[in-house]
């Protein structure tokens, strides 16, 4: 029991972080690339490389929390159901695996950008414009990725409702969120013209992700007596 509880308040603490992380990166490393411009976008790097390497770094190791994370809650919950416990396994490290692929089309630009001696067979207006084609590509491939953002949520929604030892309501909660990921990333795939309106109706229920993390910090997990299971 006290193990199990361990177990709930390390996977809410890694939670918090993995939260705290992908919104530091999401909202703290913004403004650099300028759509249909390739040439502010170079300037904008090129004046703040620091900052901007530092937003690669922080994707990278928000995708090493998230490896951390789901391999807490694999040990939280793999005795509810092993089946959908697996299944969560695999579709974060679908994704994580997309994510770090995905890396390589922020760190590309760099190298477009250094001015070495190799890349003087392009002109400065190529560079910029391969360099603003791979940021556009990130931004799609993240798009991809949210896909499986919201597909790992449901078999863990599952296993929470299913566990007996935290809420079901918590679980209800994550597959909303799971739900409202998908919605979002498929319409931005195959609509995008509609991404923005329905991002806008989806983005109050991704904070169903919220009640989790602070009631494992908080009350972690209660082994159910055999009269309950």
């Amino acid at each position: 029991m006290n193990t199990l509880k361990a177990t709930a308040h390390r996977t809410g603490a890694l939670y918090l972080l993995f939260l705290f992380v992908g919104l530091v990166d999401m909202f703290g490393f913004t403004g650099f690339l300028v759509p249909g411009d390739a040439t502010a976008t170079a300037r904008n790097i090129m004046a703040d490389e620091l900052t901007f390497r530092i937003g690669i770094l922080t994707d990278f190791a928000a995708l090493l929390i998230f490896i951390a994370l789901v391999t807490s809650l694999y040990k939280l919950l793999r005795d509810v159901d092993r089946w959908h416990a697996m299944l969560m396994v695999l579709l974060v490290t679908i994704g994580v695996a997309i994510g770090l692929a995905n890396l390589f089309n922020k760190i590309a630009p760099l190298i477009l950008l250094s001015g070495a001696d190799y890349l003087s067979v392009f002109t400065k207006p190529q560079l910029e414009a391969l360099a603003l084609g791979l940021l556009n590509l990130n931004s799609e491939g993240n798009t991809v990725d949210s896909v499986f953002w919201g597909l790992w949520l449901l078999p863990c929604g599952i296993l929470v409702i299913k566990s007996g030892f935290l809420p079901r309501i918590l679980g209800i909660l994550l597959m909303v969120a799971g739900f409202a990921y998908l919605t979002s990333s498929i319409t931005s795939i195959v609509l995008p013209a509609y991404s923005q309106v329905v991002s806008q109706v989806t983005m109050p229920l991704l904070f169903g992700e919220f009640p989790i993390i602070f009631w494992l910090l908080i009350k972690g997990a209660k082994v159910p007596s055999e009269g309950t299971r």
